[in-house]
């Protein structure tokens, strides 16, 4: 923008290399406080800020779909749904029998024995008192509710969705995490107690490289946090 402002000042209309060398350095010259050098600091903050947004976006998402598959689970299946309480749901091996069984006449089908043995193939720890708390669940309510192998078509969509954004918010994660790992100031922030990558990317962000903050008071004014008051 500002060459471009700049380039109004001068004689001709031409775009040539030598004329847009001539204008930035004769503008560096005569009206330094116009122009801003390109610092790579600043431009990697400008893509991990680009890759938080994206993040954050990819949370909301996540958190949309973790929310249809529960009352969708509920709906069709409520002992069911107890069984993946909290976090339970989003584990991976619950997201991958929910993408291969579907529920609950996908696992009632495929038997417990079965269910077990394909999820000890698949998952890292033994997933006995998963597979067994799910069958005991299945075992509690006898009656289909109407619209089930419907909705079970439905969970499998939502559970394979919340798969890959899972996969794809950690791609992201691992790219912001590289563009951080050219900052200086990431192990600075990252030595301290309580700040991981992501914390410490988001800090960058709000603070850049910390030159706006003439002293450790400004910070600490900028940062919300007041000195105690003076006691006698």
């Amino acid at each position: 923008m500002a060459m471009r402002k700049a380039a109004d000042l001068y004689p001709g209309q031409a775009k040539t290399d030598a004329r847009d060398a001539f204008i930035i350095a004769d503008t560096v010259r005569t009206m330094p406080h116009t122009l801003r050098s390109v610092d790579r600091e600043l431009d990697v903050l400008a893509n991990i800020k680009v890759l938080a947004g994206t993040d954050e976006d990819l949370v909301h998402d996540i958190t949309r779909a973790i929310n249809r598959l529960r009352s969708l689970l509920l709906q069709i299946h409520p002992a069911l749904e107890r069984v993946f309480k909290g976090t339970v749901l989003t584990r991976s091996i619950v997201l991958d029998l929910l993408i291969r069984y579907r529920c609950p006449a996908g696992l009632r089908a495929a038997g417990k024995s079965g269910v077990k043995r394909w999820a000890r193939n698949h998952a890292r720890k033994d997933p006995s008192a998963l597979i067994d708390a799910i069958f005991e669940a299945l075992a509690e309510q006898t009656v289909t509710v109407p619209g089930s192998e419907a909705s079970e078509s439905v969970v499998l969509r939502h559970a394979a969705r919340i798969k890959a954004l899972k996969v794809e918010r950690a791609e992201i994660e691992a790219e912001a995490a590289e563009l951080a790992d050219s900052l200086p100031l990431l192990q600075v922030l990252t030595s301290m107690p309580g700040v991981g990558d992501k914390t410490a990317c988001q800090i960058l962000l709000a603070a850049g490289d910390f030159s706006a903050f003439r002293t450790a008071g400004h910070l600490a004014a900028y940062a919300g946090i007041a000195r105690p008051a003076a006691t006698s």
